[in-house]
């Protein structure tokens, strides 16, 4: 059977392009997260792995759908060889069910590597050059140091428990828990 995998990083995208194209690869069913390639745990991909039987076929539009780093993804072709399964990337046109596509897959899947980790650099460089500029990235605290203030006061003197200080703030409660 072939199986398809297809993954967006967040809810604004759409996997009806992928879905379309592990349809038209003859892919019998669709696993689909929505969820970022870094995250270990996609139930989906977890669930597909499960379902997986000898001689099944599992399909992707690119390879980098299926994992963001070479060791993740050779980790999960590995675990789809090991079942007797064979993994095939349409955008990359590689099947590793033949000795010659599994060369491929390795040279393909190591250059993908290089290209994250260049972008990681350039980012780095970016920030960094950025920071001696004066310029400070990141997100705004979720709490003014006022708030900070009150959120201790309320734990220290009202003895409020750190759920309902976090509903009243509208915060999680781990960013009470750093707080205090």
């Amino acid at each position: 059977m072939i199986l398809g995998y297809a993954r967006v990083s967040t809810r604004d995208q759409n996997l009806d392009g992928q879905r379309d194209a592990l349809a038209a690869a003859g892919a019998g069913r669709i696993f689909a997260d929505t969820i970022t390639g870094t995250a270990r745990v996609r139930p989906e991909l977890d669930r597909l792995l499960t379902e997986l039987r000898h001689g099944d076929v599992v399909v992707v539009t690119k390879y980098d759908r299926l994992a963001r780093s070479l060791k993740d993804l050779l980790e999960i072709v590995d675990l789809i060889q090991t079942r007797g399964a064979g993994f095939r990337s349409l955008g990359e046109d590689i099947d590793t069910t033949s000795p010659a596509g599994r060369l491929v897959f390795h040279v393909f899947a190591s250059i993908a590597q290089f290209e994250r980790e260049r972008i990681m650099e350039r980012t780095k460089e970016g920030l960094e050059a950025a920071r001696k500029r004066g310029r400070v990235g990141g997100r705004p605290p979720a709490l003014s140091p006022a708030q900070k203030a009150e959120v201790k006061r309320m734990r220290d003197e009202e003895h409020r428990p750190i759920p309902e200080i976090a509903a009243l703030f509208k915060v999680s409660e781990k960013t009470i828990r750093r707080v205090v």
